[in-house]
């Protein structure tokens, strides 16, 4: 399957890795975490006070899940001749590489070791030295007299410019999107008023986000665009971090522990909001690829992480997956996962995009929850030019960043508010069925609505 949740790829991807030997990959699951010198009533060793304000002001304290894992652990790992290459705090598990396939049976002999699980096989890659690019691109297509340039009915969809106009437009919000790569963000003048907070590549830290592979980058165009007559995006002022999670090379379960370690790290940065358009279910290996009954919302480690943090005060939005016409057909992994806000496609005359997938969850919760337009999504392309593309990719970060601006309207409310009054306020809210959930947000209504309702609570 694909990666990624977006179903054209503009511009082919380079691949800037070398060949090394075979190895393997196995998810150590620990029985607890050690002891790192470190205490809830201390988070400020461990957490950034940005992440710190976030738990104030939703209410959620800082818990022993956000401990990090003791380093003698990570050295008794070690110790069997396999290399720690990542972990889930959260979950007290830690990847580790080999080149022997028989360290696992040494892992589980280990007294701190509860099971392990093979997550990946292939052959190593060594990082070749980047090559510094000066080349800056500027679009070429003639700028539009609408302020939202080619961009501007995917964000009407939503009634999303009211809301913009009513003053929110991302201001002092924090947003992760975790993706496959970003190339050329830095070099594309649509981003020069992109406010970075900074990058994270969880696969390989010693690279640059900015390279190999494109999907991200059309991502964060939907969100964060700000050339008027061009393209705006949904969120064009608020402060972005840009996590690669992807491995693009392979599809092994090892993207979940990627993909954990991503929001993990955005939630210790401190972001408000994390949008991923990323989707899983199908592996490289069969015996490792998931069924359809796993789709409960606590079985798949990904699904388990993204719940988690909705429960640390993060309002997230994941991609639906595009298995619509497909053999699976149903939603992929994390967007089974509750008090996440699940986003579908559509057509521009507001039907189910054909290659969205459906619902409903193996429990029967409505899934998709919300639907934006997915076909035919104005992005930007690598080369910083307007260009057309499709998937629930694109619907997601387009509701994303005005799901950002409603927060940033309604402060008093919680992540898990904010979902509930965007699906009272989309266009089946009365009759959520299993393909576009409840439907359209009309954004500008739910800030209305929220007024009312953020009023009461005070």
């Amino acid at each position: 399957m694909k990666k990624y949740i977006g179903l054209i790829i503009l511009l082919s991807c380079f691949s800037s890795w070398l060949v090394a030997g075979e190895s393997y990959c196995f998810r150590v699951y620990l029985k607890d975490k050690g002891d790192a010198g470190c205490t809830v009533e201390q988070p400020e060793t461990f957490l950034s006070q940005e992440s710190i304000q976030r738990r104030k002001k939703t209410g959620t304290p800082v818990s022993a899940s956000d401990l990090p894992i003791a380093p003698a652990y990570l050295d008794t790992l070690a110790s069997t001749g396999a290399k720690p290459v990542v972990q889930s705090k959260w979950f007290s598990t830690v990847v580790v590489a080999s080149s022997d396939s028989t360290v696992a049976d040494k892992l589980k002999e280990l007294v701190i070791v509860d099971s392990v699980k093979w997550v990946w096989k292939g052959t190593d890659v060594v990082t070749a030295e980047s090559e510094e690019q000066e080349e800056r691109y500027f679009p070429a297509d003639t700028p539009l007299k609408a302020q939202y340039g080619y961009a501007e009915e995917q964000i009407k969809m939503l009634n999303g410019i009211e809301l913009h106009e009513a003053g929110f437009r991302g201001e002092g919000m924090r947003i992760a999107v975790i993706d496959a790569g970003f190339q050329n963000v830095d070099r594309i003048s649509v981003f020069d008023s992109l406010q970075l907070i900074g990058t994270h590549n969880v696969i390989y830290p010693e690279r640059s986000v900015y390279e190999a592979d494109d999907h991200g980058t059309k991502v964060l165009s939907c969100l964060a665009a700000d050339m008027p007559g061009i393209m705006v995006g949904t969120a064009p002022k608020a402060s972005y971090l840009l996590i690669k999670s992807e491995d693009s090379d392979s599809e092994y379960p090892i993207e979940e522990d990627y993909w954990a370690a991503a929001v993990e790290y955005a939630d210790s940065v401190g972001v408000d909001v994390i949008t991923s358009s990323l989707g899983y279910f199908a592996f490289d290996a069969d015996e490792l690829s998931y069924d359809q009954d796993a789709l409960d919302g606590k079985t798949a480690l990904i699904s388990r992480v993204a719940h988690e943090a909705a429960e640390k005060g993060i309002l997230m939005f994941c991609s639906a997956g595009n298995e619509g016409s497909g053999q699976w057909g149903k939603i992929t992994f994390p967007s089974d996962a509750s008090d996440v806000l699940t986003v579908g496609a559509v057509t521009e005359d507001k039907k189910k995009s054909v290659f969205s997938s459906v619902g409903f969850t193996a429990d029967y919760r409505v899934k998709p929850d919300v639907v934006a337009l997915g076909s035919g999504s104005c992005v930007i392309d690598p080369r910083g030019n307007v260009r057309y593309a499709s998937g629930t990719s694109f619907a997601t970060p387009i509701l994303a960043g005005l799901g950002v601006c409603l927060w940033q309207a309604l402060p008093r409310l919680s992540n898990k508010e904010i979902i509930a009054l965007l699906q009272q306020v989309s266009s089946q809210a009365k009759r959520p069925d299993a393909e576009l959930g409840y439907g359209i947000p009309n954004v500008y209504k739910a800030y209305k609505k929220g007024l009312e309702y953020a009023g009461n609570k005070r």
